[in-house]
């Protein structure tokens, strides 16, 4: 089995930021998906927009965004990018008593996106914790993954559980 080199490190073992530059720009989009579960209860005053601090699920998904634009900010190696578009649909589940967050984030650009998808969900769900936090503080934030990503050399890639 052929070894992969992990890019984010030069030949001397010293961490860098992967030059781009010489790479064509082309669509990248990525999706990914994350869960926080809670109590029924904490679920049905979000669902019934009862909290105190507004609609828990828009101002989280707005957190989201300005997530996705702030990547870079955050993740020492990773480049900023134009984001073209940023889609977070949250949908409660009442069977699991949480939120499923699905994030779709894209640019043109000549490196991916799923850092910035996965920041946005991880984001998104943060803000649902903190948000209802004063009610439920055994929420649990779970499962956040890439379930797809395409563009660039490596071409389509997607989840296959």
């Amino acid at each position: 089995m052929a070894m992969t080199l992990l890019t984010h490190f030069n030949q001397s073992g010293e961490a860098h930021m992967v030059d781009v530059g010489e790479k064509p720009i082309s669509q990248r989009i990525a999706i990914t998906e994350g869960y926080i579960t809670m109590r029924p209860e904490t679920l049905k005053l979000i669902i019934d927009g009862g909290h105190k601090k507004g609609d828990v699920l828009a101002i989280a998904r707005i957190a989201g965004i300005m997530a996705s634009k702030k990547t870079a900010d955050l993740i020492p190696l990773c480049h900023p990018l134009p984001i073209t578009h940023v889609e977070i649909n949250l949908n409660p589940d009442l069977d699991r008593n949480g939120i499923h967050c699905q994030t779709t984030v894209k640019t043109n650009g000549q490196t991916g996106v799923e850092m910035e998808a996965l920041m946005a969900t991880t984001c998104t769900l943060l803000t649902i914790y903190d948000m209802c936090k004063a009610v439920d503080r055994g929420m649990t934030i779970q499962s956040v993954r890439l379930l797809e990503k395409n563009g660039g050399k490596s071409g389509h890639w997607q989840q296959t559980e």
